[in-house]
């Protein structure tokens, strides 16, 4: 059982906020999360477009900003589920929680923050007659492991980010990386489309477009694809297929925890809090829904301050907090280490 003060599920930007103003509180925070690494959309989908609306970044790339709340939590020590779906929730006699993943890992926890963006993120999958036959057999959407593709045939589909970077990636682990497009044009960041240009040029990368898969071939794992390229048709060997056609957002399980939900969005209390109808559980960032909501990542962080505060007072009723700006009391984290101001030298004058 996993234990902390507040257990947040999703570990987008606003989700990672979180454990920084938590941990100015003293609170201790985990995170649960469905894909395989922090970040959410920004991570797994636009890595490398830029955000132009983040309070002191005239522009900074998605993975970027992603790192950058990375490196500003990680003296609060926070714990993460990855790669695991919050499926249940359970309230405790005592007000409680234990939320449980679709893995069985189990975690308990006082108050719940719900951070999921737009809700758990499932592949978006081609339409091929029998691709389910060669699920985690050949067919991944997710690359989890970059390891399992060393010096192995392997196609990926796709037009944007994810689908060039990877094959950008792969092209140094994979024995052979071919892309398939149904457009000559790509809709990824303008780098990335000249190195896999770059990569082809160098016999690295084969590039097939205008073309898609119509038929996946093999018998217990994936052995060949058909890449249809206007009226003609061509079998390839491989041995995985990735399509990269994005992920669809869903709230999922979360949907079924007695939660007021008002198109596919969580409904909170804007004027205090950001807590739900279910007292201790709290929606912020662009799952959440009140009137005049905008879902803007930095609106996404001052929620998840206020959340913080509620939460404090939930967990330590009898104790009033009295707020400090970082500018006086700094930032101490749970590792030890401690960030302030220098103090000013007082001398007096002779």
């Amino acid at each position: 059982m996993i234990k902390t003060d507040i257990l947040i599920i999703g570990a987008g930007p606003t989700g990672l906020f979180a454990v920084f103003e938590a941990g100015l509180l003293k609170l201790k925070c985990h995170l649960i999360d469905a894909l395989p690494q922090p970040g959410g959309q920004c991570s797994e989908i636009y890595p490398k477009k830029p955000i132009y609306d983040i309070p002191a970044f005239p522009e900074v790339l998605a993975g970027d900003l992603v790192d950058n709340l990375m490196k500003q939590i990680e003296p609060f020590q926070p714990g993460f589920t990855l790669g695991e779906r919050a499926q249940t929730i359970e309230k405790q006699d005592d007000d409680t929680f234990i939320v449980t993943t679709n893995k069985g890992t189990k975690h308990h926890a006082p108050v719940v923050a719900i951070a999921g963006g737009l809700g758990s993120f499932e592949p978006r999958k081609p339409i091929l007659e029998n691709i389910t036959q060669f699920e985690d057999k050949g067919v991944e959407y997710i690359i989890r492991d970059p390891e399992i593709y060393r010096d192995k045939k392997v196609i990926i589909a796709g037009g944007g980010d994810s689908a060039l970077d990877w094959s950008i990636f792969l092209s140094s682990v994979a024995s052979e990386v071919t892309l398939v497009h149904r457009r000559n044009e790509f809709r990824g960041a303008l780098d990335s489309v000249e190195k896999v240009q770059e990569l082809k040029n160098q016999g690295k990368i084969t590039l097939i477009t205008p073309a898609e898969i119509t038929a996946l071939s093999g018998n217990e794992h994936l052995e060949s694809v058909t890449v249809k390229r206007g009226e003609e048709e061509k079998e390839i060997e491989v041995d995985h297929f990735i399509p990269l056609f994005g992920l669809a957002p869903k709230l999922g399980p979360i949907a079924d925890w007695g939660l007021e939900i008002e198109k596919n969005a969580i409904k909170v209390n804007n004027s205090l809090d950001y807590q739900t109808n279910i007292p201790g559980i709290y929606a912020i960032g662009d799952v959440n829904t009140y009137p005049g909501k905008l879902k803007l990542i930095l609106c996404g962080f001052h929620e998840a301050t206020l959340m913080c505060q509620s939460a404090y007072q939930r967990i330590f009723p009898d104790k009033r907090y009295v707020m400090k700006y970082t500018t006086v009391g700094g930032v101490t984290g749970f590792d030890g280490s401690k960030k302030e101001a220098p103090k000013a030298v007082i001398k007096a004058i002779e």
